[in-house]
């Protein structure tokens, strides 16, 4: 059995899902399997050459690749609750189709999950074009884990809240970098190396215990909002760090495609429409 499932949930990405495996294929020290579930109008995200040589090479080497045509698409709760469903590893990763990983990110990920001992750990992705874009505003509300990762209850606009800009641009680049632990011209980080701080939520890439995210009830709220409905991954992610922890990484190794979001048309949030 792989010590974690990669999810992967697509539509209509056949380039950045083909630089989202290329990213897998580069990862190393923690067995993985790999689903994909596509909901594309037309041709499957994986319908390219490149994605192909990419899959191929993945099952050559062992890993175990499971595609799904999902339909018809009844939002991305449904969509996440379909690819929960599909995974039987302890830790599940649910990773953008617009993500790019950087060698050692998912070993780091799941050292960090097991050495924390909390629900969900994430390496919230950065955008690159925002390198230079530094946001010292936005990064007053950052701080690091000292001890055990313990449960957090958060509401919206409360204490804590604010977290979320920690993530916004390149900011946890820039952290990263202040904390000595990535920088321009260095190599790439070493994934047995890893500093925990509090979040709100994360995006993108974002690491759970299975069992903890099943206890929280997973992504089975779906059927309690419009297909249209956004926020599903803040509202999972809070529901299981009020039960066991969660915590963000330094350097995260997670990269965004910055390409055009698949989503434009997104109505009330899950966090507005669900109890907690």
């Amino acid at each position: 059995m792989a010590d974690v499932d990669v999810l992967v949930p697509t539509r209509g990405r056949p380039v950045e899902l083909a630089t989202t495996l290329a990213g897998l294929a580069a990862q190393t020290g923690v067995d993985f399997s790999l689903t994909i579930s596509d909901q594309s109008d037309g041709d499957a995200s994986w319908e390219t050459p490149s994605a192909w040589t990419v899959i191929r090479w993945l099952r050559r080497r062992g890993v175990e690749v499971a595609l799904h045509r999902h339909l018809p698409a009844r939002g991305m709760a449904e969509q996440r609750a379909f690819l929960l469903s599909c995974a039987t590893a302890p830790a599940v990763l649910y990773l953008d189709d617009d993500v790019w990983l950087e060698p050692g990110a998912l070993e780091r990920l799941h050292r960090a999950l097991g050495e924390l001992r909390c629900g969900v750990v994430g390496a919230a992705m950065q955008a690159l074009g925002h390198a230079e874009d530094r946001r010292p505003h936005e990064v007053g509300s950052f701080e690091t884990w000292s001890g055990p990762i313990t449960p957090e209850r958060l509401e919206k606009d409360g204490p804590g809240w604010d977290r979320w800009r920690l993530h916004n641009a390149a900011n946890g680049l820039h952290l990263a970098e202040s904390l000595g632990l990535d920088g321009p011209g260095r190599p790439v980080p070493p994934a047995d190396r890893f500093v925990p701080y509090k979040v709100a939520w994360m995006a993108g890439c974002v690491l759970f215990d299975r069992a903890a995210l099943v206890e929280a009830g997973g992504f089975e709220f779906w059927r309690d909002v419009p297909a249209d409905a956004h926020g599903e991954d803040v509202y999972s992610q809070q529901r299981v760090m009020a039960r066991s922890g969660a915590a963000g990484i330094l350097p995260p190794g997670a990269y965004h495609q910055e390409s055009p979001t698949a989503l434009p048309d997104r109505g009330i949030s899950a966090v507005d429409a669900l109890p907690m």
